[in-house]
């Protein structure tokens, strides 16, 4: 018993100097790692790689359609579901919110836009907050041949910035087909209009629903728009996904890190 307890104190003693010695070297050793380390690589922090972004996936978009009932809001919705017209005469009348989300590619990005329509939902009752509620980007639509709809975009601005007050306003106007007279709302008419919104509205624009006239086109500009402004954000979302990078040191240069 007394050569096992004996033996036990060697390796203890042993074990402890071990432990010194060990103790003693970690700086030295995790020096010499750092070494090898810069040696082997450049640690650095910037914004990330074009391989990084191109996997960047941009979150849906709520885009909201606001108007008066018969501006062509549910048609705008119809032509971005599946570019078709269907005229008045064999419309099924239908209430009840609807969305739909369609891709777009803007540049290395790839962005959806989940376009909402009231579904007549107006006619019988207010729009409640919830309609306007994480909307990114909001179309004031009205119809080109018909002056009282043009009239009422006031009250629909005001709930735009009340309930969604950080999205992007735009000012669409409809049924461009029925110009050919003259029409009820003129382009000085609607300058009128963006001038006393102050700044207010992002862009204008002119489209048929009969004939599919500028409806992509605006789709498309405001996927580019919504891109461009939230650029700096999604950029700052994919480095937090990714992380640091690391790079090969480039040849003959000295190996420090720069963080």
């Amino acid at each position: 018993q007394i050569e096992q307890r004996f033996e036990k104190e060697i390796k203890r003693k042993q074990n402890n100097f071990a432990l010194c010695i060990l103790i003693s070297f970690f700086p030295i050793a995790l020096k010499l790692l750092l070494i090898e380390l810069r040696a082997v690589g450049k640690c650095l922090i910037g914004p990330p790689t074009a391989a990084v972004m191109a996997l960047v996936r941009i979150p849906e978009q709520k885009i909201i359609l606001c108007g008066e009932y018969g501006v062509g809001k549910s048609s705008l919705f119809r032509r971005f579901l599946n570019n078709t017209f269907v005229p008045t005469s064999d419309r099924q009348s239908t209430l009840g919110l609807d969305h739909y989300e369609k891709g777009y590619t803007v540049g290395d990005k790839e962005i959806k836009l989940q376009l909402w329509d009231t579904g007549g939902m107006e006619r019988v009752a207010s729009i409640t907050s919830s309609y306007y509620k994480f909307a990114e980007a909001a179309i004031l639509v009205f119809a080109l041949d018909n002056a009282a709809s043009f009239h009422s975009l006031s009250q629909h601005m005001l709930e735009i910035v009340t309930y969604a007050e950080n999205a992007k306003i735009y000012l669409c106007g409809n049924k461009s087909d029925l110009e050919a007279g003259t029409p009820q709302v003129t382009d000085s008419d609607m300058e009128a209009f963006c001038e006393q919104c102050q700044s207010l509205i992002s862009a204008t624009y002119k489209t048929s629903c009969k004939t599919g006239e500028g409806v992509e086109e605006m789709f498309r500009d405001i996927a580019t728009q919504l891109v461009t402004s939230n650029r700096s954000r999604f950029e700052l979302q994919a480095l937090e996904q990714h992380g640091f990078k690391i790079e090969p040191a480039e040849e003959g240069q000295d190996p420090s890190c720069i963080c």
